[in-house]
């Protein structure tokens, strides 16, 4: 029963990937530019270019920027009956566009590009577009995501070519519908009352394709696995203060921790993402089950909403079902939007994680999960700067594997002044990773010795 409910989540998340594939729907013949490449099935992200203006760690890439199409524009027209999207280019693209249902989106897929937009573009809304945002959503692809007023179709999508001084352009055209002509004209793998059928009969299939993967494994590495994994990333930003954005603070932390982890010889890491590419919450939590993880460290900085005052400080969480209290619980569900925020449309999760074997398993981790949660602070507190209740607990869907201990680090608030200074800080992050490093190294020295006395 459990190997059924892993095979669901593995192909619930090959839903997305096909969704990915810029060959559907809408395809502009393009002589200059090659489709978008495919995101990988499993596994960490390849490293990719990184976009955009902000300040983070930087990336190399093979490919220069230059040679990717830039955007240099981009506004909206029409009213709420009809609604019309135009992006400017240097160089006409292929794309792909479709939509999603609950929330009501519009999402377009084309090949890597460099946005050059103004400041505050896709802020704000028109007729049936609330607002929409862009950016990198893997190595080779980006993605533009429109959050529409209520239920739209696309009428028209096209490219047009430069023309009487004016620079090639991608055209989007929206119509107003009633939500059963949407529903209708959605894609079968992103209609809501389809998707228990489609992930039954993919199901099926999921066992054979298990056991060619393990006859082509190499034999395994002995040593403990860790994943890393930086929070948000490509076309999720994350919390933004004083031009810094929580993607690239928590990248930089996360190859920092990944770094001093391995240069000790004694644990095997896997990050989800090495650079600006954005990571399903699903695919997260996948990354550490296939490759049987023993430990995943979620690193994240959060942020106060003005009302909500100041706060300060390093939190570290665990799962519960239930937030340890009402900021817990806010922080949980704004990071469960990510999904929504890249255009992401994954089900749910089996039934059958209910299962009594998949709650033993859950509450074992758990207890392991709490343990290098205390540690983790323990640590920490003598050399970083902690919230004033520094563990608690909330139902981060990345938190959610039931077999590897896992915990979310809130680093700091990046809207307090005096946290923000810390996060950009490179001694202060040495010091962290350091005493992170040693939480790690305790952990697993208290789980093996722990296990050899069970033997």
């Amino acid at each position: 029963m459990a190997n059924r409910a892993n095979h669901r989540v593995l192909l619930g998340c090959g839903l997305l990937c096909a969704a990915a594939i810029l060959c559907a729907e809408v395809i502009v013949p393009c002589a200059a530019q090659a489709p978008a490449a495919s995101p990988a099935a499993s596994g960490p992200a390849t490293p990719g270019p990184s976009l955009g203006s902000s300040s983070g760690p930087s990336i190399q890439s093979p490919v220069a920027a230059s040679n990717f199409p830039i955007a240099h524009d981009a506004r909206l027209a029409g009213d709420v009956k009809q609604t019309r999207f135009i992006l400017d280019l240097d160089k006409p693209i292929q794309f792909r566009a479709f939509a999603l249902a609950d929330p009501y989106r519009v999402v377009v897929d084309i090949p890597q590009v460099s946005f050059k937009l103004a400041a505050g573009t896709g802020t704000a809304g028109r007729g049936l577009v609330k607002a929409f945002r862009y950016g990198l959503v893997m190595p080779g692809g980006s993605r533009i995501v429109f959050d529409l007023t209520g239920p739209a179709k696309i009428g028209k999508s096209y490219v047009l070519e430069a023309a009487n001084g004016q620079p090639p352009r991608l055209v989007l055209e929206l119509e107003e519908v009633d939500r059963t002509a949407f529903v209708q004209l959605l894609a079968p793998e992103n209609r809501p009352e389809l998707r228990p059928a489609i992930a039954d009969a993919n199901a099926a299939a999921g066992p054979a394709e298990a056991s060619a993967s393990a006859k082509s494994a190499q034999p395994p590495d002995a040593r403990p696995l860790i994943v890393i994994d930086p929070g948000h990333g490509g076309i999720d930003n994350g919390t933004q203060a004083s031009g810094e954005m929580e993607k690239n603070l928590v990248l930089g932390f996360g190859l920092a921790l990944r770094d001093r982890i391995e240069k000790s010889g004694k644990y095997r890491v896997v990050m989800t993402r090495t650079d600006d590419t954005f990571i399903p919450l699903n695919d997260r939590v996948k990354v550490a089950r296939t490759q049987s993880a023993a430990l995943f460290v979620s690193i994240h900085a959060d942020a106060l909403p003005r009302r909500e005052g100041d706060a300060q400080g390093a939190t570290i969480y665990t799962l519960s079902n239930k937030a340890s209290d009402a900021e817990a619980e806010r922080l949980a569900e704004a990071e469960n939007k990510s999904d929504a925020i890249g255009g992401v449309n994954l089900t749910d999760e089996p039934t059958e994680v209910a299962d009594i074997l998949i709650d033993l398993a859950q509450r074992e981790t758990k207890t392991f999960s709490n343990r290098f949660a205390r540690l983790l602070m323990g640590e920490m507190k003598t050399t970083v700067r902690m919230h004033k209740h520094p563990l608690k607990s909330a139902g981060f869907r990345v938190l959610k594997a039931p077999d590897v201990p896992s915990v979310l680090v809130e680093l700091g608030y990046v809207s307090n002044k005096g946290d923000l200074q810390l996060l950009v800080s490179e001694n202060w992050r040495n010091k962290t990773v350091g005493s992170m490093a040693l939480a790690i190294d305790a952990f697993f020295a208290k789980r093996l010795a722990t296990a050899g006395a069970g033997k």
